[in-house]
Protein backbone atom coordinates (compact mmCIF):
# COMPACT_ATOMS: atom_id res chain seq x y z
CA UNK A 1 0.00 0.00 0.00
CA UNK A 2 1.29 3.45 -0.94
CA UNK A 3 0.52 5.50 2.17
CA UNK A 4 1.45 8.73 0.42
CA UNK A 5 -1.76 8.57 -1.54
CA UNK A 6 -3.61 9.30 1.74
CA UNK A 7 -1.49 12.29 2.73
CA UNK A 8 -4.09 14.69 1.32
CA UNK A 9 -7.41 13.69 2.86
CA UNK A 10 -9.61 16.21 1.12
CA UNK A 11 -9.84 19.15 -1.24
CA UNK A 12 -10.60 22.50 0.40
CA UNK A 13 -13.85 23.79 -1.05
CA UNK A 14 -16.76 26.03 -0.07
CA UNK A 15 -14.53 28.58 1.68
CA UNK A 16 -14.61 32.33 0.95
CA UNK A 17 -11.57 33.90 -0.73
CA UNK A 18 -9.28 35.87 1.55
CA UNK A 19 -9.96 39.56 2.12
CA UNK A 20 -6.25 40.14 2.78
CA UNK A 21 -5.13 43.29 1.01
CA UNK A 22 -8.62 44.63 0.35
CA UNK A 23 -8.87 48.42 0.18
CA UNK A 24 -11.35 49.02 3.02
CA UNK A 25 -12.46 52.29 1.46
CA UNK A 26 -13.18 50.88 -1.99
CA UNK A 27 -15.27 48.00 -0.63
CA UNK A 28 -17.34 50.37 1.54
CA UNK A 29 -19.92 52.20 -0.58
CA UNK A 30 -21.68 53.79 2.44
CA UNK A 31 -18.39 55.34 3.61
CA UNK A 32 -17.71 56.74 0.15
CA UNK A 33 -21.16 58.30 -0.06
CA UNK A 34 -21.47 59.63 3.49
CA UNK A 35 -17.99 61.17 3.59
CA UNK A 36 -18.82 63.06 0.40
CA UNK A 37 -22.28 63.95 1.67
CA UNK A 38 -20.83 65.70 4.70
CA UNK A 39 -18.20 67.72 2.90
CA UNK A 40 -15.08 65.57 2.58
CA UNK A 41 -15.24 65.14 -1.17
CA UNK A 42 -11.92 66.94 -1.48
CA UNK A 43 -10.26 64.29 0.71
CA UNK A 44 -11.40 61.16 -1.12
CA UNK A 45 -7.94 60.39 -2.50
CA UNK A 46 -6.47 60.60 1.00
CA UNK A 47 -9.19 58.42 2.45
CA UNK A 48 -8.76 55.95 -0.42
CA UNK A 49 -5.02 55.76 0.22
CA UNK A 50 -5.62 55.06 3.88
CA UNK A 51 -8.17 52.40 2.98
CA UNK A 52 -5.45 50.52 1.11
CA UNK A 53 -3.16 50.72 4.12
CA UNK A 54 -5.89 49.69 6.57
CA UNK A 55 -6.84 46.59 4.62
CA UNK A 56 -3.24 45.64 3.89
CA UNK A 57 -0.20 46.28 6.11
CA UNK A 58 -2.16 47.78 9.02
CA UNK A 59 -4.53 44.82 9.18
CA UNK A 60 -1.56 42.47 9.40
CA UNK A 61 0.11 44.68 12.01
CA UNK A 62 -3.10 44.67 14.03
CA UNK A 63 -3.01 40.92 14.47
CA UNK A 64 0.64 41.03 15.57
CA UNK A 65 0.13 43.93 17.98
CA UNK A 66 -2.70 42.07 19.70
CA UNK A 67 -0.86 38.75 19.84
CA UNK A 68 2.13 40.42 21.51
CA UNK A 69 0.76 42.53 24.34
CA UNK A 70 2.68 45.46 25.85
CA UNK A 71 5.17 44.46 28.53
CA UNK A 72 5.85 46.57 31.62
CA UNK A 73 9.37 46.80 33.07
CA UNK A 74 9.56 48.64 36.39
CA UNK A 75 13.37 48.37 36.69
CA UNK A 76 16.30 47.78 34.41
CA UNK A 77 18.73 44.88 34.96
CA UNK A 78 20.87 47.01 37.26
CA UNK A 79 17.99 47.79 39.60
CA UNK A 80 17.24 51.33 38.42
CA UNK A 81 13.58 52.33 38.25
CA UNK A 82 12.67 52.93 34.59
CA UNK A 83 8.85 52.57 34.31
CA UNK A 84 9.10 51.40 30.72
CA UNK A 85 6.37 49.79 28.63
CA UNK A 86 7.64 47.95 25.57
CA UNK A 87 5.47 47.40 22.50
CA UNK A 88 5.79 45.04 19.57
CA UNK A 89 7.21 46.73 16.45
CA UNK A 90 3.84 46.24 14.74
CA UNK A 91 2.26 48.61 17.25
CA UNK A 92 4.80 51.28 16.37
CA UNK A 93 4.06 50.72 12.68
CA UNK A 94 0.38 51.40 13.37
CA UNK A 95 1.13 54.54 15.33
CA UNK A 96 3.66 55.84 12.83
CA UNK A 97 1.35 55.34 9.85
CA UNK A 98 -1.57 57.07 11.55
CA UNK A 99 0.46 60.05 12.71
CA UNK A 100 2.21 60.50 9.38
CA UNK A 101 -1.21 60.59 7.69
CA UNK A 102 -2.52 63.20 10.11
CA UNK A 103 -5.07 61.22 12.10
CA UNK A 104 -4.36 63.18 15.30
CA UNK A 105 -3.80 66.51 13.54
CA UNK A 106 -5.71 66.96 10.26
CA UNK A 107 -8.63 69.15 11.42
CA UNK A 108 -6.29 71.40 13.41
CA UNK A 109 -3.65 71.84 10.72
CA UNK A 110 -6.12 72.06 7.79
CA UNK A 111 -9.22 73.69 9.31
CA UNK A 112 -11.54 73.63 6.31
CA UNK A 113 -15.02 72.32 5.67
CA UNK A 114 -14.98 68.54 5.79
CA UNK A 115 -11.71 68.25 7.72
CA UNK A 116 -13.26 66.57 10.77
CA UNK A 117 -15.27 64.32 8.45
CA UNK A 118 -12.14 63.35 6.50
CA UNK A 119 -10.19 62.66 9.67
CA UNK A 120 -13.09 60.64 11.12
CA UNK A 121 -13.29 58.62 7.90
CA UNK A 122 -9.60 57.69 8.09
CA UNK A 123 -9.94 56.91 11.79
CA UNK A 124 -12.90 54.68 10.87
CA UNK A 125 -10.64 52.77 8.50
CA UNK A 126 -7.73 52.60 10.94
CA UNK A 127 -9.94 51.26 13.73
CA UNK A 128 -11.12 48.41 11.53
CA UNK A 129 -7.53 47.26 11.21
CA UNK A 130 -6.57 47.83 14.84
CA UNK A 131 -8.49 49.74 17.48
CA UNK A 132 -6.10 49.68 20.44
CA UNK A 133 -3.66 52.14 18.92
CA UNK A 134 -6.59 54.50 18.58
CA UNK A 135 -6.39 55.36 22.28
CA UNK A 136 -3.21 57.50 22.18
CA UNK A 137 -4.11 58.77 18.70
CA UNK A 138 -7.48 59.97 19.95
CA UNK A 139 -6.11 61.56 23.11
CA UNK A 140 -3.42 63.41 21.15
CA UNK A 141 -6.09 64.69 18.77
CA UNK A 142 -8.54 65.53 21.54
CA UNK A 143 -6.08 67.40 23.76
CA UNK A 144 -5.73 70.29 21.32
CA UNK A 145 -8.81 72.33 22.40
CA UNK A 146 -7.81 72.03 26.07
CA UNK A 147 -4.20 73.03 25.38
CA UNK A 148 -5.37 76.13 23.53
CA UNK A 149 -6.92 77.37 26.76
CA UNK A 150 -3.38 78.03 28.07
CA UNK A 151 -1.53 79.94 25.33
CA UNK A 152 1.94 79.89 26.93
CA UNK A 153 1.82 76.09 27.18
CA UNK A 154 0.20 75.71 23.77
CA UNK A 155 3.01 77.71 22.16
CA UNK A 156 5.51 75.02 23.12
CA UNK A 157 3.37 71.86 22.97
CA UNK A 158 1.03 72.35 20.01
CA UNK A 159 3.69 72.27 17.26
CA UNK A 160 4.86 68.93 18.65
CA UNK A 161 1.34 67.56 19.09
CA UNK A 162 0.42 68.52 15.53
CA UNK A 163 3.64 67.28 13.92
CA UNK A 164 3.26 64.33 11.57
CA UNK A 165 6.30 62.60 13.04
CA UNK A 166 6.13 59.65 15.42
CA UNK A 167 8.94 59.33 17.94
CA UNK A 168 8.48 56.53 20.51
CA UNK A 169 11.89 56.97 22.14
CA UNK A 170 11.91 57.19 25.93
CA UNK A 171 13.53 60.63 26.01
CA UNK A 172 12.53 64.15 26.99
CA UNK A 173 9.98 66.00 24.87
CA UNK A 174 12.42 68.84 24.09
CA UNK A 175 14.39 66.35 21.96
CA UNK A 176 11.37 65.39 19.86
CA UNK A 177 9.68 66.96 16.87
CA UNK A 178 6.46 65.04 17.48
CA UNK A 179 4.83 63.88 20.72
CA UNK A 180 1.74 61.99 21.86
CA UNK A 181 -0.54 62.91 24.76
CA UNK A 182 -2.50 60.78 27.21
CA UNK A 183 -5.04 61.26 29.96
CA UNK A 184 -5.27 60.30 33.65
CA UNK A 185 -8.52 61.26 35.36
CA UNK A 186 -10.18 58.58 37.48
CA UNK A 187 -9.14 57.35 40.91
CA UNK A 188 -10.02 54.25 42.92
CA UNK A 189 -12.53 55.87 45.24
CA UNK A 190 -14.36 57.90 42.59
CA UNK A 191 -14.24 56.43 39.10
CA UNK A 192 -16.54 58.60 36.99
CA UNK A 193 -17.10 60.87 39.99
CA UNK A 194 -13.86 62.79 39.49
CA UNK A 195 -14.88 65.40 42.04
CA UNK A 196 -14.07 62.72 44.64
CA UNK A 197 -10.42 62.75 43.49
CA UNK A 198 -7.85 63.11 46.27
CA UNK A 199 -4.69 63.85 44.26
CA UNK A 200 -3.29 67.17 45.50
CA UNK A 201 -1.40 69.86 43.59
CA UNK A 202 1.10 72.12 45.41
CA UNK A 203 2.39 75.27 43.69
CA UNK A 204 6.15 75.35 43.14
CA UNK A 205 6.11 79.15 43.12
CA UNK A 206 3.29 81.50 42.23
CA UNK A 207 -0.06 79.66 41.88
CA UNK A 208 -2.52 79.91 39.02
CA UNK A 209 -3.01 79.09 35.34
CA UNK A 210 0.16 78.26 33.45
CA UNK A 211 2.16 77.87 36.65
CA UNK A 212 4.15 74.86 37.84
CA UNK A 213 2.84 72.54 40.55
CA UNK A 214 3.89 69.27 42.12
CA UNK A 215 1.23 66.56 42.18
CA UNK A 216 0.88 63.85 44.82
CA UNK A 217 -1.67 61.08 44.44
CA UNK A 218 -2.77 58.19 42.25
CA UNK A 219 -4.77 57.45 39.11
CA UNK A 220 -6.71 54.21 38.77
CA UNK A 221 -6.72 54.49 34.97
CA UNK A 222 -3.98 56.14 32.96
CA UNK A 223 -4.27 55.34 29.29
CA UNK A 224 -1.15 54.91 27.15
CA UNK A 225 1.46 55.57 29.88
CA UNK A 226 4.33 55.93 27.39
CA UNK A 227 2.85 59.14 26.00
CA UNK A 228 5.05 62.19 26.37
CA UNK A 229 2.60 64.10 28.57
CA UNK A 230 -0.83 63.70 30.18
CA UNK A 231 -3.81 65.83 30.99
CA UNK A 232 -4.82 65.07 34.56
CA UNK A 233 -6.87 66.41 37.47
CA UNK A 234 -5.78 67.38 40.98
CA UNK A 235 -7.14 69.35 43.91
CA UNK A 236 -5.83 72.83 44.73
CA UNK A 237 -6.95 75.38 47.31
CA UNK A 238 -9.71 76.43 44.91
CA UNK A 239 -10.85 72.95 43.98
CA UNK A 240 -10.33 70.40 41.21
CA UNK A 241 -8.04 71.77 38.50
CA UNK A 242 -6.56 70.56 35.22
CA UNK A 243 -2.84 70.01 34.66
CA UNK A 244 -0.43 69.02 31.91
CA UNK A 245 2.06 66.50 33.32
CA UNK A 246 5.06 65.55 31.12
CA UNK A 247 6.78 62.20 31.54
CA UNK A 248 10.15 63.98 31.64
CA UNK A 249 11.14 67.15 33.45
CA UNK A 250 12.67 70.13 31.60
CA UNK A 251 16.13 69.01 32.72
CA UNK A 252 15.52 65.62 30.97
CA UNK A 253 15.22 63.82 34.29
CA UNK A 254 12.36 61.38 34.83
CA UNK A 255 9.28 63.00 36.28
CA UNK A 256 7.93 61.56 39.53
CA UNK A 257 5.42 59.50 37.54
CA UNK A 258 5.39 55.84 38.54
CA UNK A 259 3.56 53.02 36.79
CA UNK A 260 2.17 50.53 39.31
CA UNK A 261 0.96 47.92 36.85
CA UNK A 262 -0.77 47.45 33.51
CA UNK A 263 -4.46 46.60 33.45
CA UNK A 264 -5.38 43.07 32.38
CA UNK A 265 -8.32 43.99 30.16
CA UNK A 266 -11.10 42.18 28.34
CA UNK A 267 -9.95 43.65 25.04
CA UNK A 268 -8.02 46.63 23.74
CA UNK A 269 -4.99 44.41 24.19
CA UNK A 270 -2.46 46.21 22.02
CA UNK A 271 -2.87 49.35 24.11
CA UNK A 272 -1.34 49.72 27.55
CA UNK A 273 -3.69 50.96 30.26
CA UNK A 274 -2.14 51.48 33.66
CA UNK A 275 -2.38 52.46 37.28
CA UNK A 276 0.02 55.24 38.22
CA UNK A 277 1.20 57.27 41.17
CA UNK A 278 2.38 60.88 41.25
CA UNK A 279 5.04 61.39 43.94
CA UNK A 280 5.68 65.09 43.54
CA UNK A 281 5.29 64.99 39.75
CA UNK A 282 5.92 68.33 38.06
CA UNK A 283 2.91 69.62 36.11
CA UNK A 284 1.51 72.91 34.78
CA UNK A 285 -2.01 74.18 35.34
CA UNK A 286 -4.26 74.53 32.31
CA UNK A 287 -7.30 76.78 32.48
CA UNK A 288 -8.87 78.46 35.47
CA UNK A 289 -8.00 77.13 38.91
CA UNK A 290 -10.85 75.14 40.40
CA UNK A 291 -12.43 74.64 36.97
CA UNK A 292 -10.68 71.41 36.08
CA UNK A 293 -13.73 69.52 34.88
CA UNK A 294 -14.93 72.20 32.42
CA UNK A 295 -11.33 72.48 31.17
CA UNK A 296 -10.71 68.79 30.57
CA UNK A 297 -14.23 68.30 29.19
CA UNK A 298 -12.89 70.01 26.05
CA UNK A 299 -10.78 66.90 25.61
CA UNK A 300 -13.45 64.47 26.76
CA UNK A 301 -15.94 65.70 24.16
CA UNK A 302 -13.54 64.84 21.36
CA UNK A 303 -12.67 61.43 22.81
CA UNK A 304 -16.39 60.63 23.05
CA UNK A 305 -16.75 61.52 19.39
CA UNK A 306 -14.01 59.03 18.60
CA UNK A 307 -15.85 56.41 20.64
CA UNK A 308 -18.73 56.85 18.18
CA UNK A 309 -16.41 56.56 15.20
CA UNK A 310 -14.55 53.61 16.73
CA UNK A 311 -17.69 51.61 17.48
CA UNK A 312 -19.02 52.33 13.99
CA UNK A 313 -15.73 51.01 12.62
CA UNK A 314 -15.92 47.79 14.62
CA UNK A 315 -19.46 47.22 13.37
CA UNK A 316 -18.45 47.86 9.78
CA UNK A 317 -15.55 45.41 9.91
CA UNK A 318 -17.80 42.77 11.48
CA UNK A 319 -20.35 43.34 8.72
CA UNK A 320 -17.64 43.20 6.05
CA UNK A 321 -16.45 39.82 7.29
CA UNK A 322 -19.95 38.37 7.67
CA UNK A 323 -21.26 39.62 4.32
CA UNK A 324 -18.15 38.43 2.50
CA UNK A 325 -18.38 35.00 4.12
CA UNK A 326 -22.05 34.60 3.25
CA UNK A 327 -21.52 35.78 -0.33
CA UNK A 328 -19.24 32.78 -0.94
CA UNK A 329 -20.37 30.08 1.49
CA UNK A 330 -22.94 27.54 0.33
CA UNK A 331 -25.35 25.63 2.52
CA UNK A 332 -27.63 23.09 0.93
CA UNK A 333 -26.19 23.93 -2.47
CA UNK A 334 -27.18 27.59 -2.21
CA UNK A 335 -25.19 30.65 -1.19
CA UNK A 336 -25.99 31.84 2.32
CA UNK A 337 -26.40 35.40 1.06
CA UNK A 338 -29.21 34.25 -1.24
CA UNK A 339 -31.22 32.56 1.48
CA UNK A 340 -34.14 34.65 2.77
CA UNK A 341 -33.52 34.39 6.50
CA UNK A 342 -29.81 35.14 6.18
CA UNK A 343 -30.65 38.07 3.91
CA UNK A 344 -32.93 39.40 6.65
CA UNK A 345 -30.11 39.19 9.19
CA UNK A 346 -27.41 40.66 6.94
CA UNK A 347 -29.65 43.50 5.79
CA UNK A 348 -30.50 44.33 9.40
CA UNK A 349 -26.81 44.40 10.30
CA UNK A 350 -26.10 46.61 7.29
CA UNK A 351 -28.77 49.09 8.39
CA UNK A 352 -27.27 49.28 11.87
CA UNK A 353 -23.79 49.84 10.47
CA UNK A 354 -24.79 52.53 8.01
CA UNK A 355 -26.94 54.41 10.52
CA UNK A 356 -24.02 54.46 12.98
CA UNK A 357 -21.67 55.79 10.32
CA UNK A 358 -24.17 58.44 9.21
CA UNK A 359 -24.65 59.81 12.72
CA UNK A 360 -20.90 59.76 13.41
CA UNK A 361 -20.02 61.69 10.26
CA UNK A 362 -22.92 64.09 10.83
CA UNK A 363 -21.26 64.82 14.15
CA UNK A 364 -18.02 65.46 12.27
CA UNK A 365 -19.89 67.89 10.04
CA UNK A 366 -21.05 69.81 13.12
CA UNK A 367 -17.48 70.00 14.42
CA UNK A 368 -16.46 71.47 11.07
CA UNK A 369 -18.70 74.47 11.81
CA UNK A 370 -17.41 75.81 15.15
CA UNK A 371 -18.68 79.34 14.43
CA UNK A 372 -22.29 78.25 13.93
CA UNK A 373 -24.09 78.33 17.31
CA UNK A 374 -26.70 75.89 16.07
CA UNK A 375 -24.05 73.33 15.14
CA UNK A 376 -22.24 73.84 18.44
CA UNK A 377 -25.47 73.09 20.32
CA UNK A 378 -26.14 70.10 18.10
CA UNK A 379 -22.67 68.65 18.70
CA UNK A 380 -22.99 69.24 22.45
CA UNK A 381 -26.05 66.98 22.51
CA UNK A 382 -25.10 64.40 19.91
CA UNK A 383 -21.71 63.75 21.50
CA UNK A 384 -23.57 62.14 24.40
CA UNK A 385 -26.42 60.66 22.35
CA UNK A 386 -24.13 59.02 19.83
CA UNK A 387 -21.62 57.87 22.43
CA UNK A 388 -24.45 56.12 24.27
CA UNK A 389 -26.36 54.58 21.38
CA UNK A 390 -23.70 53.57 18.87
CA UNK A 391 -21.37 52.16 21.51
CA UNK A 392 -24.26 50.32 23.14
CA UNK A 393 -25.29 48.71 19.86
CA UNK A 394 -21.85 47.50 18.83
CA UNK A 395 -21.37 44.36 20.99
CA UNK A 396 -24.67 42.70 20.07
CA UNK A 397 -24.27 43.62 16.41
CA UNK A 398 -20.76 42.13 16.28
CA UNK A 399 -21.98 39.00 18.04
CA UNK A 400 -24.66 38.55 15.39
CA UNK A 401 -22.14 39.07 12.60
CA UNK A 402 -19.91 36.39 14.10
CA UNK A 403 -22.87 34.04 14.27
CA UNK A 404 -23.46 34.52 10.54
CA UNK A 405 -20.05 32.90 10.04
CA UNK A 406 -20.71 29.99 12.40
CA UNK A 407 -17.62 28.49 13.99
CA UNK A 408 -15.38 30.42 11.60
CA UNK A 409 -16.41 33.63 13.35
CA UNK A 410 -15.64 32.25 16.82
CA UNK A 411 -12.00 31.33 16.36
CA UNK A 412 -9.07 33.69 16.79
CA UNK A 413 -7.90 33.15 13.22
CA UNK A 414 -10.71 35.47 12.22
CA UNK A 415 -10.89 39.06 13.44
CA UNK A 416 -14.39 38.68 14.95
CA UNK A 417 -13.31 37.66 18.48
CA UNK A 418 -11.03 40.70 18.69
CA UNK A 419 -13.80 43.01 17.47
CA UNK A 420 -16.19 41.54 20.03
CA UNK A 421 -13.75 41.98 22.91
CA UNK A 422 -12.92 45.49 21.77
CA UNK A 423 -16.51 46.70 21.52
CA UNK A 424 -17.26 47.23 25.25
CA UNK A 425 -14.34 49.59 25.77
CA UNK A 426 -16.05 52.39 23.86
CA UNK A 427 -19.25 52.12 25.89
CA UNK A 428 -17.29 52.15 29.17
CA UNK A 429 -14.43 54.57 28.50
CA UNK A 430 -15.16 58.29 28.92
CA UNK A 431 -18.39 57.64 30.80
CA UNK A 432 -20.61 54.57 30.63
CA UNK A 433 -24.19 54.50 29.40
CA UNK A 434 -25.86 56.09 32.40
CA UNK A 435 -23.31 58.91 32.44
CA UNK A 436 -24.07 59.71 28.80
CA UNK A 437 -27.83 59.66 29.30
CA UNK A 438 -27.62 61.96 32.30
CA UNK A 439 -25.39 64.24 30.24
CA UNK A 440 -28.11 64.33 27.57
CA UNK A 441 -30.58 65.54 30.20
CA UNK A 442 -28.03 68.07 31.48
CA UNK A 443 -27.48 69.49 28.01
CA UNK A 444 -31.19 69.72 27.26
CA UNK A 445 -32.16 71.29 30.58
CA UNK A 446 -29.26 73.58 31.38
CA UNK A 447 -27.87 74.79 28.07
CA UNK A 448 -30.11 77.24 26.21
CA UNK A 449 -31.06 76.34 22.67
CA UNK A 450 -29.98 72.69 22.72
CA UNK A 451 -33.52 71.30 22.67
CA UNK A 452 -34.46 73.70 19.87
CA UNK A 453 -31.35 72.64 17.93
CA UNK A 454 -32.45 69.01 18.22
CA UNK A 455 -35.94 69.58 16.88
CA UNK A 456 -34.69 71.95 14.19
CA UNK A 457 -32.47 69.11 13.02
CA UNK A 458 -35.26 66.54 13.15
CA UNK A 459 -37.71 68.83 11.34
CA UNK A 460 -41.22 67.66 10.58
CA UNK A 461 -40.45 64.11 9.52
CA UNK A 462 -39.27 64.89 5.99
CA UNK A 463 -42.42 63.50 4.45
CA UNK A 464 -42.40 60.22 6.34
CA UNK A 465 -45.45 59.91 8.63
CA UNK A 466 -43.74 57.31 10.82
CA UNK A 467 -40.87 59.65 11.58
CA UNK A 468 -43.31 62.52 12.12
CA UNK A 469 -45.14 60.46 14.76
CA UNK A 470 -41.83 59.56 16.39
CA UNK A 471 -40.82 63.23 16.59
CA UNK A 472 -44.20 64.14 18.05
CA UNK A 473 -43.87 61.44 20.69
CA UNK A 474 -40.37 62.67 21.49
CA UNK A 475 -41.63 66.22 22.03
CA UNK A 476 -44.34 64.92 24.34
CA UNK A 477 -41.81 62.85 26.26
CA UNK A 478 -39.66 65.90 26.93
CA UNK A 479 -42.67 67.98 27.93
CA UNK A 480 -43.36 65.41 30.66
CA UNK A 481 -40.70 66.17 33.25
CA UNK A 482 -41.82 63.52 35.74
CA UNK A 483 -39.28 60.76 36.53
CA UNK A 484 -37.15 62.04 33.65
CA UNK A 485 -33.94 60.51 35.00
CA UNK A 486 -35.64 57.14 35.22
CA UNK A 487 -36.57 57.45 31.54
CA UNK A 488 -33.23 58.86 30.40
CA UNK A 489 -32.12 55.79 28.46
CA UNK A 490 -35.37 55.56 26.52
CA UNK A 491 -35.27 59.27 25.72
CA UNK A 492 -31.67 59.04 24.53
CA UNK A 493 -32.46 56.01 22.38
CA UNK A 494 -35.43 57.79 20.82
CA UNK A 495 -33.29 60.83 20.00
CA UNK A 496 -30.66 58.61 18.38
CA UNK A 497 -33.16 56.67 16.29
CA UNK A 498 -34.92 59.84 15.20
CA UNK A 499 -31.67 61.44 14.08
CA UNK A 500 -30.50 58.30 12.27
CA UNK A 501 -33.85 57.97 10.50
CA UNK A 502 -33.76 61.62 9.45
CA UNK A 503 -30.22 61.31 8.09
CA UNK A 504 -31.01 58.19 6.07
CA UNK A 505 -34.13 59.85 4.63
CA UNK A 506 -32.17 62.97 3.77
CA UNK A 507 -29.55 60.93 1.88
CA UNK A 508 -32.18 59.81 -0.58
CA UNK A 509 -31.73 56.02 -0.65
CA UNK A 510 -35.36 55.04 -0.15
CA UNK A 511 -34.62 51.34 0.21
CA UNK A 512 -32.28 51.94 3.16
CA UNK A 513 -34.34 54.64 4.88
CA UNK A 514 -37.65 52.81 4.52
CA UNK A 515 -36.20 49.60 5.95
CA UNK A 516 -34.57 51.45 8.85
CA UNK A 517 -37.69 53.40 9.76
CA UNK A 518 -39.96 50.39 9.30
CA UNK A 519 -37.84 48.29 11.65
CA UNK A 520 -36.51 50.80 14.19
CA UNK A 521 -39.56 53.03 14.50
CA UNK A 522 -42.13 50.39 13.55
CA UNK A 523 -41.54 48.08 16.49
CA UNK A 524 -40.33 45.01 14.61
CA UNK A 525 -38.01 42.29 15.96
CA UNK A 526 -35.96 42.74 19.11
CA UNK A 527 -33.03 40.81 17.60
CA UNK A 528 -31.33 41.26 14.26
CA UNK A 529 -33.11 39.53 11.41
CA UNK A 530 -36.60 40.72 12.28
CA UNK A 531 -37.07 43.16 9.40
CA UNK A 532 -40.70 43.62 8.32
CA UNK A 533 -42.11 42.23 5.08
CA UNK A 534 -41.57 44.17 1.90
CA UNK A 535 -37.97 45.24 2.53
CA UNK A 536 -35.64 44.88 -0.45
CA UNK A 537 -33.11 42.94 1.57
CA UNK A 538 -31.16 41.89 -1.51
CA UNK A 539 -30.37 45.47 -2.44
CA UNK A 540 -29.36 46.38 1.11
CA UNK A 541 -27.09 43.34 1.42
CA UNK A 542 -25.48 44.02 -1.96
CA UNK A 543 -24.82 47.64 -0.93
CA UNK A 544 -22.62 46.54 1.96
CA UNK A 545 -21.06 43.32 0.62
CA UNK A 546 -17.42 43.67 -0.44
CA UNK A 547 -16.91 43.30 -4.16
CA UNK A 548 -13.48 41.81 -3.79
CA UNK A 549 -11.16 41.43 -5.55
CA UNK A 550 -12.01 44.58 -7.48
Amino acid sequence: MNLHQYAETHEVTNQPPSLDGANLYRIDLPLQQWSRHFGAGWAQDRIDAYGALAGGPLMAAGFLANQHKPQFHSHDRYGHRIDLVEFHPAYHDLMRTAIEHGLPSLPWTEPRQGAHVARASMTYLHSQAEAGSGCPLTMTFAAVPALKLQPELAQYWLPKVLATEYDPRNIGDRHKVGVTLGMAMTEKQGGTDVRANTTRAYPVGAPGPGQAYELVGHKWFCSAPMCDAFLTLAQTEKGLSCFLLPRHRPDDGRNQFYIQRLKNKLGNCSNASSEVEFRGALAWMIGEEGRGVPTIIEMVAMTRFDCMVGSSALMRQALTQAAHHCAHRQVGGRLLAEQPLMQNVLADLALESEAALALSLRMGRALDQPDDPQQVRFSRLVTAVGKYWICKRAPSMINEAAECMGGAGYVEDSILPRLYREAPVNSTWEGSGNVQCLDVLRALSKEPGVLDALFDELGDGHGDPRLAVHIGNLKAAFADTGDVQYRARQLTEDIALGLQAKLLLEAGNATVSDAFIGSRLGGSGRVYGGLPRGVDVGEIVARSTPNWPL
